[in-house]
């Protein structure tokens, strides 16, 4: 399958995934300005018309966009990596937090933090509306190590928003010392710091670049 991502952007996730259930992709790195892909040059956006990453060219040639969408396909296609869940109960539970990342913690809040051209009053409102999510996430993890009883790929969804905290500073996960033990629990599991090592340096390479290129100076995105 075609994995088409960006450094560090949310389609980390689905590399996290992938490195968990010991599956070979090809990774296709996308450059967020030009949305050309960097592998051969072809225009990203006659994959996906909305320039937007995670995108998954299945083994059948199915185009799947959409990143809880990606994540449920990659755990239902290698149920013994233990990426879902096997009830309908527990699948629902993981079909929440999906959507509660995706909707809540990345589009609500970290989004307008990360964009550097959303002016600071929409950053002042992400932050009194939907900072309190993050108070939801940190009673939920107390006592537990992951989302469900078990990895998931809510957690490698988690995780990757999670890591953007380092370009958020108004966000400190000192004052949420669960969410903080399990950012630092995961960070340290080997499908994650082989995922953050590998970006990272293909985001900085990516930073190198545009500057080469004379593009403005990019958002800080560590992932988003």
């Amino acid at each position: 399958m075609d994995l088409y991502f960006s450094p560090l952007a949310c389609s980390m996730a689905t590399r996290v995934a992938l490195y968990e259930a010991g599956q070979p992709a090809n990774y296709l790195e996308v450059d967020p300005k030009t949305k050309q892909v960097r592998n051969d040059g072809s225009d990203f956006s006659k994959v996906n018309p909305l320039g937007l990453v995670p995108t998954l060219r299945t083994d059948d040639g199915v185009v799947l966009t959409e990143n809880a969408a990606i994540l449920q396909y990659v755990a239902d296609q290698f149920p013994r990596a233990g990426l879902g869940t096997a009830s309908n109960a527990e699948r629902s539970k993981l079909h929440q937090w999906l959507c509660f990342i995706g909707t809540e913690l990345h589009k609500g809040l970290f989004l307008p933090l990360l964009d550097k051209k959303a002016p600071p009053e929409a950053k002042s409102y992400a932050l009194e509306k939907y900072v309190s999510r993050l108070d939801y996430v940190e009673d939920h993890l107390k006592g537990r190590d992951y989302l469900l009883d078990h990895f998931s790929v809510a957690d490698a969804y988690l995780v990757t928003v999670i890591n953007w905290t380092m370009a958020t500073p108004p966000i400190e996960l000192a004052k949420w010392p669960a969410l903080k033990a399990y950012y630092e629990r995961l960070r340290a599991r080997p499908s994650v710091a082989k995922a953050v090592a590998e970006e990272f340096e293909l985001y900085k390479a990516e930073i190198a670049r545009h500057k080469a290129a004379g593009y403005a100076s990019p958002s800080p995105r560590l992932g988003g």
